[in-house]
């Protein structure tokens, strides 16, 4: 059974100051130890953590990329705890779902949980987003990884030696797709249970992903996960 004594929250943060502050603190108010992980704020967000009490920030001298302040978080975490639960500093996920992500874990299995984010049909959701979520999981499944309903969802649940120990070249948002796959071929599992999710209004909504730049950064990580594929099957024949 999954003991919830050894669950950590990992927050990475970049220029999320006018969020960060209520995503942590009631983040904290579940009981579980929280790292956030500033990779290299420019605006106010290391004021505002440092202000705020029981919870370990780490930070990055210069942005560094989501996937390398995933990576920052999972090995502090790893200290005290053997699971660690993701989500974004935008304000998007429902820190309470969260038990969503532990109730998935069933006996002695320990999975990857990725939160399928309900609702992306609402009027705030970009198109871009929509699409993309589509393009990732199909894209996901050719190059060896599970068959998912939300590759690109942040709200996840991580065994952390297990994550530690996969090889993940990825360092900025295509790390989220490229650990799926794998974990996938390593035989790690990966299940999905539902969790809610908020999208601001226009400008009130705090975004860093450059859909079509870091789009490219996804189809490059596919396109050398595919020839690896490639690659392993002609060599085992």
């Amino acid at each position: 059974m999954l003991n919830r004594s050894k669950v950590a929250i990992v927050i990475p943060t970049y220029n999320h100051g006018t969020r960060i502050s209520d995503v942590v603190r009631d983040s904290t108010a579940l009981g579980y130890p929280v790292f956030v992980v500033d990779d290299g704020s420019t605006d106010r967000t290391a004021e505002i953590l440092s202000a705020i009490e029981g919870i370990t920030v780490l930070t990055h001298a210069q942005n560094l990329g989501k996937g390398a302040a995933l990576r920052t978080g999972f090995k502090a975490a790893a200290e005290s705890s053997r699971w660690a639960v993701t989500l974004d500093a935008d304000g998007q996920h429902k820190p309470e779902d969260i038990e969503n992500l532990l109730n998935a874990v069933k006996g002695a299995h320990r999975p990857i949980v990725v939160g399928v984010r309900q609702g992306m049909d609402g009027e705030n959701v970009p198109w871009t987003s929509r699409f993309g979520r589509d393009f990732s999981n199909f894209w996901v499944w050719v190059s060896g990884g599970p068959q998912v309903n939300d590759s690109q969802s942040g709200f996840r649940m991580y065994p952390l030696p297990e994550v530690l120990a996969l090889n993940v070249r990825a360092l900025r948002f295509e790390y989220e797709v490229e650990v799926l796959v794998i974990a996938n071929q390593k035989g790690i599992p990966v299940v999905q249970t539902s969790v809610q999710v908020v999208y601001q209004k226009g400008k009130e909504r705090i975004s860093h992903f450059h859909p079509w730049r870091d789009s490219l950064r996804n189809s490059a990580t596919f396109s050398r996960l595919i020839l690896k594929r490639i690659f392993f099957y002609i060599r085992r024949k």
